[in-house]
């Protein structure tokens, strides 16, 4: 499928899907995937970037609710939205199109398959009449082409039965993945908060965070096979090597940081899948992280 969105095409829908209603971020994520039916989902490090500049232009603001930002079209990015009318409805034409010509991509190739099978009972019984009586040739090649047929369809409906359930436990495994990385993410920024409030702001700070996103680095790819020696640690981020500790307010930098964080583990989830075993792996590192960190910050 080619490309969905030519040059400042994403930037235009953005606007669209925020002019629909206040959304964060990944919600239009998950908007996008349902609304082109699973062909396109853009991950994280395309959308959030996009949502900054068209704030950073005054398009659009952000509230924060429950930990997440909320983003909301602004008069100005109504403005353009209007001004681009026309625009916007000749990408919604091609994208409708583009979702159509792979469905019938897909129909094409079920009728090639039905007839190669049709074709091929047709030899068989060719030859089975030519050996033996052709009135029970074809009444034999006749029951086994049906019974084929049978099990074929049965074959079908199980297979989408079983992807439509591979759907949705993928789905659930997401969202749990997600839920348990908030939910570390606001017990540390709760320790922070606490921490700044008595004046005692730890100087290994950034070390605990680096120490967090060592411990999950391994989710894009798996953890390793455990071995009788000790595993070597997997490679930080780039930006935990960046050091905040003489910041002016480092309650702050480390609600960036836990952004990153969180942002990094969702890309890697979203581009890799996340099995059941690799959840449950996660998170156990999620709370041995989140007991170093507050460590940290307790002194």
């Amino acid at each position: 499928m080619p490309p969905v969105f030519a040059h400042g095409r994403l930037r235009l829908y953005l606007l669209k899907l925020l002019d629909e209603a206040p959304r964060h971020g990944y919600e239009i994520i998950r908007l996008l995937e349902e609304r082109f039916q699973g062909l396109y989902a853009p991950s994280a490090g395309t959308v959030y970037p996009r949502l900054a500049k068209l704030e950073a232009e005054g398009l659009v603001s952000h509230a924060t609710e429950g930990g997440r930002k909320v983003y909301s079209i602004t008069d100005a990015g109504r403005a353009e939205l209007d001004a681009r009318r026309g625009e916007l409805a000749e990408l919604e034409l091609e994208i409708q199109g583009s979702v159509a010509a792979l469905a019938a991509d897909i129909r094409e190739d079920v009728r090639g398959a039905a007839g190669e099978l049709r074709r091929e009972m047709r030899r068989e019984m060719r030859e089975t009449a030519a050996s033996a009586d052709p009135f029970a040739a074809f009444a034999a090649a006749k029951e086994e082409w049906k019974e084929q047929a049978r099990r074929a369809k049965e074959d079908s409906r199980r297979a989408r039965q079983e992807a439509q359930q591979a759907r949705r436990q993928a789905r659930r495994v997401q969202e749990d993945a997600r839920d348990e990385v908030l939910r570390i993410k606001e017990r540390v920024q709760e320790q922070v908060r606490e921490h700044t409030r008595r004046g005692d702001w730890p100087t290994g700070l950034v070390e605990g965070v680096n120490a967090l996103a060592r411990e999950l680095g391994s989710l894009a790819g798996g953890r390793p096979a455990a071995a009788p020696s000790a595993p070597s640690a997997p490679s930080a981020p780039e930006w935990g090597s960046v050091d905040d500790s003489g910041s002016a307010d480092p309650g702050r930098d480390l609600d960036r940081l836990l952004d990153r964080f969180r942002d990094e583990i969702r890309d890697a989830a979203r581009d890799h899948g996340v099995t059941a075993e690799q959840l449950a792996e996660c998170r156990g590192y999620l709370a041995e992280a989140a007991g170093r960190v507050g460590a940290v910050l307790r002194g």
